[in-house]
């Protein structure tokens, strides 16, 4: 029985060139390269090959991008990241809902796309290790519902608690409001940004070193917040 020895990259995109020049990126970086041009190639590459992370275009031939992402969505748990041409907010915002880890527009520099292949690799590597999130002098418990920064217990309200435990499960994944509104209060207050604010600022008081430069809770402005491991 064969076995993946490299971390394996499906490219979903029907823009040859496109395809080809982030063939010869990726794999001078040691990763291994399987591509789709259509929707329903990359879906059944999806289902048989079971990538490790797979890039998806927005603009399909055959179908939009996003039905595409809640399709694969229904089946597959590993990390997608868009890069698409699309940069408006409802598009950004929509992949976001439907599924997605990350959104990189078109024209992108190698070392952003690489960054974020990284750190959605790590960040589904640590997902699976087990209940305990540890993050730069955070450690988020999900199993005994504690928090600890520096080794210190931090009293959390069960909302809170909440809150924080949702972004621990998707380090480096943007979450937007409308997502975290209806996770923690419901779908009957997706419109109530207050509340999301004023939470979010309870938290950077109690798990950030200075508010005023967050380096856990980072803003992503107009769509929501991304959740990082911080910094040394």
């Amino acid at each position: 029985m064969n076995q993946k020895t490299t971390t394996e990259i499906l490219i979903i995109d029907d823009e040859t060139s496109i395809r080809k020049i982030l063939e010869i990126t990726l794999q001078s970086y040691g990763y291994s390269i399987l591509q789709a041009a259509t929707a329903r190639e990359g879906l059944q590459l999806t289902a048989t090959q079971s990538p490790d992370l797979i890039l998806l275009d927005l603009g399909l031939p055959d179908e939009s991008g996003h039905a595409t992402l809640k399709k694969m969505r229904e089946w597959f748990g590993k990390p997608v990241i868009i890069l698409s041409v699309l940069s408006g907010e409802d598009d950004i915002i929509a992949a976001l809902d439907n599924g997605a880890n990350d959104y990189l527009i078109k024209p992108f520099r190698t070392g952003e796309l690489l960054a974020r292949i990284r750190s959605a690799l790590r960040n589904a590597l640590q997902e699976n290790e087990g209940p305990v999130i540890r993050l730069n002098g955070l450690e988020i418990d999900l199993s005994t519902r504690t928090v600890k920064k520096d080794n210190e217990l931090l009293k959390l309200t069960a909302t809170q608690y909440a809150l924080l435990a949702l972004f621990g499960r998707n380090v480096g994944k943007v979450l937007t409001h409308q997502y975290l509104l209806r996770e923690i209060w419901g779908s009957d207050h997706v419109d109530q940004l207050q509340y999301l604010r004023v939470f979010i600022a309870q938290l950077r008081k109690k798990i950030e070193k200075d508010v005023n430069y967050p380096e856990h809770i980072v803003t992503e402005s107009g769509v929501g917040y991304r959740f990082l491991a911080g910094s040394n």
